[in-house]
């Protein structure tokens, strides 16, 4: 049976779903109303969404999030444990301070008021923010973003609806962050992170997920881009691109943020999966189960994760 695509826009991006079979309506409404709980609920950019309100409470409060929190979180606690902070949900302040807001202003704030704000002291996940359950109890404002795993975690969610339908074949693209699950495999180019154009690779994916990063990618003025490292709060500079295989988009998203910070041998220790890192000067870094190919300018170097 042929290919049966469908497309829309949702959180500020493109996504396609693949099956081998036409998407009934009712299906399409699902993905669509989950899609909208989860923007509810995790976008800074909405006034009205869930981390909006914890990021204007003056002292604080108890706030009640979904049960797909739990997972969510626990793959964060995972991801700060693994690069000694670097990944932190509660760098969204950080994000704001330098232009990428609620509004997009893409104007960062004065050095003087970057430098009060750190003088307080940069907040935690694990110091400043206290989870129970699904509860989660702050008591001072506190920016939460989950841009780093987030977008992943959500390709899997609109997964589990297409399972919950009766769908075995589909590939879901969220973005670029991709969900593959029954058939053959499918070929996707790993895309140059300064020309879009040009592939520095290729990977073969079946049954699992891939979720690529690139500062070029929500980049605004010299040297800003989305990619922060939690602990500094600034633009991480040596890695320009990353891109991870794993069986869940979530575990790929964040592990394609934390390949900015952390070896790969050092993630491997605490996830399996496989992965491609490419260096400011062109490096690049192939671990020796990733299921595809690279081919650039220089010689890859084999890793063992």
């Amino acid at each position: 049976m042929a290919v049966q695509r469908v497309a829309f826009d949702a959180i500020g991006t493109r996504w396609s779903i693949e099956t081998d079979q036409p998407l009934a309506e009712g299906v399409r409404a699902d993905v669509l109303e989950r899609i909208r709980r989860f923007d509810a609920t995790y976008s800074r950019f909405r006034l009205d969404s869930l981390v909006s309100r914890i990021a204007a409470a003056p002292h604080g409060g108890r706030f009640a999030f979904p049960d797909d929190s739990l997972a969510l979180f626990d793959l964060y606690d995972r991801l700060a444990a693994a690069t000694s902070g670097a990944v932190d949900p509660l760098v969204g302040r950080d994000l704001e301070l330098l232009g990428y807001d609620s509004v997009y202003s893409l104007t960062p704030a004065p050095a003087a008021v970057r430098a009060e704000e750190g003088a307080r002291g940069r907040p935690t996940w694990a110091a400043d923010l206290v989870r129970d359950g699904t509860l989660v109890v702050t008591r001072r404002p506190l920016v939460i973003d989950v841009g780093a795993a987030g977008k992943g975690y959500l390709v899997d969610l609109v997964a589990d609806v297409l399972r919950g339908a009766g769908i075995e074949r589909f590939v879901v693209d969220g973005g670029g962050d991709l969900r593959h699950e029954g058939g053959p495999a499918i070929r996707v180019g790993l895309e140059h992170p300064f020309d879009p154009r040009l592939v520095i690779g290729v990977a073969d994916l079946k049954g699992q997920a891939l979720c690529a990063s690139a500062v070029n990618r929500r980049a605004w003025g010299e040297g800003l881009h989305h990619v922060l490292d939690a602990r500094t709060g600034r633009p991480v500079r040596g890695v320009v691109a990353t891109w991870a295989v794993a069986d869940e988009a979530a575990v790929a998203d964040g592990l394609a943020t934390a390949l900015f910070f952390t070896d790969g041998h050092r993630l491997a220790r605490d996830f399996p999966f496989a992965y491609v890192r490419m260096h400011a000067d062109g490096h690049v870094e192939v671990s020796r189960d990733f299921p595809g190919e690279v081919f650039t300018g220089r010689r890859a170097q084999q890793q063992t994760a």
